[in-house]
């Protein structure tokens, strides 16, 4: 155990909702941390028409003795009970995102600025140390307003859920690495299960706004306009890999989605789009003294549904620095998906196409030579040379050790080995991106 005398209290907000399979394990969790400064703050919740639902009132009976175990602990929960019939969710309020919401703003009223808010998820395990990892990270970081840790998926003996949730993996790996060689500020892995802020950070924001899905982005992203959402740590969270409907997009919906062999809501994005991403924020400083096209200008007019959107920003902003800051908070990182997406359809590629592009033009040895990718030094300009350099190989070496042969590659036909070793190799990569951001 460490001395938490001087060390912040941690609060964790566990929304809660037919998981009592899971919650055995995930109180041992928090007993085995080597950190015990903590207090858990637990909403079992589902809508109140439930309980008239035939098909529903498993769950409800679920919540319940989800409830009743929790009371039966040899330390203090607090349980927020909107479970119970004629306490549960009503109208508009209910899901995950009011759930969140409900335990933060809890927090919130009774925690000193300095307490730290962990969102955990009760099928998400942690080691030992994750709780004192997210301590020293903040200590690190005084004036970080969130850590959005990082995450890994253990396979299990579910096939269909490994090929699915390491494809799901891929395009979420794929996409971070791409944010963070252009160096976007959005760079962050939106998991509800993988989230810590301190109190004051939620307090500056005006909390949590509720959701049904995507409530954890949303969050996210509002941090990241206020100050520094750090991502790396050295303790990762393991989130379970299952296949669930409770939300309209994420995890869940993306494995069942891909279950049946749609993956058009998650796509390996063409690297070029994000070079053009890259540029149009290399080209802001210029727009605050001259209206010049961006890469992006004619996506940002659609969806401003202004042609000349900077106008109103200039006039108000009346210095360059604060101008690209105003700019950079309006092309967010929704804006930058919508992109994505926008014109994903635009390049032919296929998804194994853009894939193995990606390797061809930042991990291949030949690609990294031309950029003069010789040697490690953390310097803030050449982040991007540094990580992929620390991997560099031939394309012969790579489909070696991937037993891959790039020319014929298949999402569908790969093996769930192969799948899990372009997983890794991503993750990897990311890792070392994020650590060289966290060491600047």
């Amino acid at each position: 155990m460490i001395n938490t005398n001087t060390l912040p209290k941690i609060y964790i907000a566990l929304p809660v909702i037919n998981e009592l399979e899971n919650i055995p394990t995930f109180l041992n969790d928090l007993k085995a941390q080597t950190y015990q400064n903590f207090e858990l703050y637990v909403c079992v919740n589902q809508p109140d028409n439930w309980w008239e639902d035939p098909v529903k009132t498993t769950v409800c009976i679920d919540n319940q003795k989800t409830i009743e175990l929790l009371k039966e602990q040899d330390f203090f929960i607090n349980i927020i009970d909107k479970s119970t019939k004629g306490n549960a969710w009503t109208g508009k309020q209910s899901g995950v995102g009011w759930a969140r919401k409900v335990l933060m703003d809890t927090i919130n009223n009774i925690a000193d600025k300095a307490g730290i808010i962990i969102s955990l998820d009760a099928d998400t395990r942690f080691n030992s140390q994750y709780f004192e990892s997210i301590i020293n990270t903040f200590v690190d970081n005084p004036k970080a307003v969130a850590i959005a840790n990082p995450y890994y998926h253990k396979l299990t003996d579910d096939d269909a859920a490994n090929r699915a949730i390491l494809r799901y993996e891929i395009y979420m790996r794929h996409y971070s690495i791409n944010l963070f060689r252009i160096n976007c500020p959005y760079n962050f892995t939106a998991l509800g299960s993988a989230m810590a802020l301190p109190v004051w950070a939620y307090r500056k924001i005006g909390g949590i706004t509720p959701m049904k899905s995507g409530e954890d982005f949303y969050f996210l992203q509002k941090l990241t306009k206020t100050g520094q959402v750090v991502n790396y740590n050295k303790e990762k969270v393991y989130p379970a890999a299952r296949f669930s409907d409770r939300v309209f997009f994420g995890t869940g919906p993306a494995m069942i989605k891909g279950r049946s062999g749609d993956w058009n809501s998650y796509p390996i994005y063409y690297f070029s789009l994000f070079d053009a991403i890259k540029r149009t924020y290399e080209l802001l400083p210029s727009l605050f003294y001259d209206d010049i096209e961006l890469p992006m200008s004619a996506f940002l007019s659609e969806q401003f549904n202004d042609d000349k959107w900077w106008v109103a920003l200039r006039n108000n902003f009346k210095t360059e620095r604060h101008f690209v800051k105003a700019c950079c908070e309006k092309i967010d990182g929704l804006r930058i998906l919508q992109y994505l997406k926008a014109n994903q359809a635009l390049t032919g590629k296929t998804d194994e196409e853009c894939l193995i592009d990606f390797f061809d033009n930042y991990l291949f040895v030949d690609a990294i030579a031309s950029r003069g990718g010789t040697t490690k030094q953390y310097n803030k300009n050449k982040v991007e040379k540094d990580c992929f350099t620390s991997f560099a190989m031939t394309k012969e070496l790579c489909e070696n050790e991937l037993n891959i042969d790039f020319d014929s590659f298949n999402f569908d036909k790969a093996t769930t080995t192969q799948l899990n070793d372009i997983r890794d190799l991503l993750c990897a990569i990311e890792e070392e991106f994020q650590h060289n951001k966290y060491k600047l």
